[in-house]
């Protein structure tokens, strides 16, 4: 029998690809055939790792951390985590309760397939991260999303959630600072969920905190500060956004013991242990200085002013004002129906997300993928000059479509 895509597992098959990867993979494409492309697609800080976090990883090598490490990560490291988190958040973690993976997006998972049967509902307010819905449809579930536009700077409300919640909800994932919409919940929006959460004991809380420290609003509340729900709050997190590790692949979860258990038992199925130098570096940027994270969230407070200001100049654009993370997430259904100069019609926000790809040479991601059609995601993780540019050329495209 010839073997194609058709012999794939239905799980495979049900799989949408991740569309960041694919846009950036687009431009990528591009650029190598000559086109100067400004690639706005990625959620990935553009600071190098700071040197003396490099510096440890090198250490490590030289001290031989190049043997498998533990299931769960490091006991060093755990403390560590455990640390920050009574240090940062208030919160108390002991070491066991804390399961290190191969970045967030792994720890995520894990919890997802360690808690969700087929047939159980997961509550994803959206805009969401793409990666959500597909993590439960690979555990059997189903994807429960409750929509925020523009108007309430994409968040949910109490109601909303309420009518969302059934006997057969598992889990909420919520994120906060966003991606994609950089909103940051406030103490007060975050314990009116909570208020409502408190009412239904079976549900899971995941707070995928990841963008914690690029955060606008001069305050960041934790889901697991919460009394009412603390013993089922599952904090995920890592050093990819805060201290520009991205490439390092560290995150982790902090849950009840009985579910780090259960992950610890998951992971140690299919990849085992993180890597041993990385989570050594990663030690080093929870017990070390920490003023990079301060220079890194000012220079990202900077950029979203200047992205904000200069996408709210352009005619059709909706722009509203982030507060955290490294995105913004313009409204653009202004521009459906409008021509492009080969007489293209703009049906949907992907058709304008690659007119601006082949037109502006600006690769962003088309809002769909982020359950979240008329709207197109950028990310400001790049140099003010690049900012300038890329809305100097995006402006100009969009001026095109009559």
């Amino acid at each position: 029998m010839e073997q194609n895509s058709s012999c794939l597992s239905a799980r495979i098959q049900s799989l949408a690809v991740s569309a960041t990867l694919a846009m950036s993979q687009k431009s990528q494409e591009l650029k190598a055939q000559g086109i100067d492309v400004i690639n706005l697609s990625v959620g990935e800080p553009d600071f190098n790792t700071p040197d003396h976090i490099k510096d440890a990883a090198k250490k490590a090598i030289d001290e031989n951390f190049t043997f498998y490490s533990p299931v769960p990560g490091y006991m060093s490291l755990r403390r560590a985590i455990a640390d920050k988190l009574s240090r940062e958040n208030g919160l108390a973690f002991a070491p066991e309760q804390i399961v290190v993976g191969n970045g967030a997006k792994q720890a995520i998972c894990n919890v997802v397939l360690a808690v969700v049967n087929p047939g159980d509902e997961v509550v994803i307010p959206v805009p969401a991260w793409v990666s959500y819905v597909e993590m439960v449809k690979l555990a059997e579930g189903k994807a429960v999303t409750v929509s925020a536009g523009i108007e309430s700077d994409f968040k949910i409300t109490p109601a909303q959630l309420e009518a969302a919640i059934t006997d057969k909800t598992r889990a909420i994932i919520l994120c906060s600072p966003s991606n994609p919409t950089g909103s940051v919940y406030s103490k007060t929006e975050l314990q009116a969920l909570v208020d409502v959460l408190a009412r239904h004991p079976r549900v899971i809380v995941i707070a995928d905190e990841i963008y914690e420290h690029i955060n606008f609003t001069g305050s960041f509340t934790s889901l697991g500060s919460f009394p009412e729900i603390a013993n089922r709050v599952v904090i995920i997190n890592g050093v990819s956004k805060a201290y520009a590790m991205t490439g390092w692949r560290i995150g982790y979860c902090a849950a009840p013991l009985w579910l780090a258990k259960g992950v610890t038992k998951l992971q140690g199925q299919y990849t085992s242990g993180a890597s041993s130098i990385a989570q050594k570096a990663a030690e080093a940027a929870y017990n070390g200085p920490q003023d990079c994270i301060a220079r890194m969230r000012d220079a990202f407070e900077r950029r979203r002013d200047l992205v904000v200001e200069l996408a709210s100049a352009i005619p059709g654009l909706k722009v509203n004002r982030p507060e955290g993370a490294f995105y913004l997430l313009p409204e653009v259904t202004a521009y459906y129906g409008k021509k492009t100069p080969d007489g293209k019609v703009i049906e949907t926000s992907g058709d304008l997300a690659m007119f601006l790809l082949q037109d502006a040479h600006v690769a962003m991601v088309d809002g769909a993928a982020f359950c979240a059609p008329g709207y197109i995601r950028l990310s400001y993780a790049t140099s003010d000059d690049n900012i300038r540019e890329a809305m100097r050329r995006v402006a100009e495209s969009l001026a095109k479509l009559k």
